[in-house]
């Protein structure tokens, strides 16, 4: 087995998204391999679903030790995934590769309004004053649609052999609005370890898989997996969630069928769009603070003179 010392760097880095994330390893990963290193892509696909069975476990038990899962939702989500993911790779087998194409890039469309949801939420969260604070105890499980978002993201791992985490996470974050991004991030990272198992074990059975690709990935992935998750499961909401949705947004253009060039100038120009914007909401904030200052001890002086006569 020969071990790609770019393949292990470039996995480093998608391995911090998925850390930090829950999402995009799969939609990234794969790519990656394709494209820069010129995997073939049943290998490229199959030993990322496998290296995915040795990456995903350290984010998970980063999470569960932070205690930013609820098992509940981890049971009632692998119900629906683990036998679809299984399912889908079957079929994949029956149907040949090309029957992928429009399922990626429907899911591409989807990720795409995900994201965009995901950022007119934020802003109306910011406007209403609404916190996603809520305790995972305080959680209250739809056992119903959890299943059902279990089975949708399942089938997509096992029909187009890529992660699901992005839809997943945005699926989550509308169906529990009051619960943190970190904490669906853990309870999406743990309950990827009984579906990465059935998409592998497909894998393994239908695919093709390439034993130096997969330890190159896994050598690379997993320290990164390790440190994106001590950060997220830390990190307040209003970090996380900006990045969830950048990667989201990735991986939805990336299903889409954008190409590399093309995709790396649009995520840059959309960093360089939220810098601006970063920059000018801090600005507006430094000079609405001494107005707001100047105006409270204007209000507060003709107390204070009752208060001395």
């Amino acid at each position: 087995m020969h071990v790609d010392p770019y393949i292990v760097l470039g996995s480093a880095v998608v391995g911090l998204l998925v850390g930090m994330t829950g999402a995009g390893g799969g939609a990234l990963m794969t790519p990656m391999l394709i494209l820069l290193f010129g995997v073939k892509a049943p290998a490229a696909i199959s030993s990322d679903l496998v290296a995915a069975v040795f990456m995903r476990p350290v984010g998970a038990a980063v999470h569960m030790h932070k205690g930013t899962v609820n098992y509940k939702l981890v049971g009632w989500l692998a119900l629906g995934s683990v036998p679809m993911a299984f399912l889908g790779a079957y079929l994949l087998h029956l149907l040949g590769k090309s029957s992928s194409t429009h399922v990626e890039q429907a899911l591409g469309a989807a990720l795409l309004t995900g994201a965009a949801a995901m950022v007119i939420r934020y802003v109306m969260d910011l406007r209403a004053g609404q916190d996603r604070t809520a305790a995972l105890r305080d959680l209250v499980v739809r056992p119903l649609p959890t299943v059902a978002i279990g089975m949708i993201g399942g089938v997509i791992v096992g029909v187009t052999s890529v992660g699901s985490g992005s839809l997943m996470i945005v699926l989550l974050l509308f169906l529990y609005p009051m619960i943190s991004a970190n904490r669906l991030v853990g309870t999406d990272l743990t309950q990827a370890v009984p579906l990465t198992l059935a998409a592998a074990a497909g894998a393994l059975i239908f695919g093709h898989v390439e034993f130096g690709v997969t330890l190159s990935i896994i050598i690379g992935s997993v320290p990164a997996v390790l440190i994106g998750s001590l950060f997220s499961s830390r990190a307040p909401d209003k970090y996380v969630r900006p990045v969830i949705a950048f990667v989201i947004f990735a991986s939805g253009l990336k299903y889409a069928g954008l190409g590399t060039t093309a995709l790396g100038w649009t995520l840059a120009a959309v960093l360089v769009a939220g810098a601006a914007v970063w920059v000018t909401v801090l600005l507006r904030r430094r000079t609405a603070t001494p107005a707001a200052a100047a105006e409270d001890q204007a209000t507060a002086r003709p107390h204070d003179h009752v208060r001395s006569r």
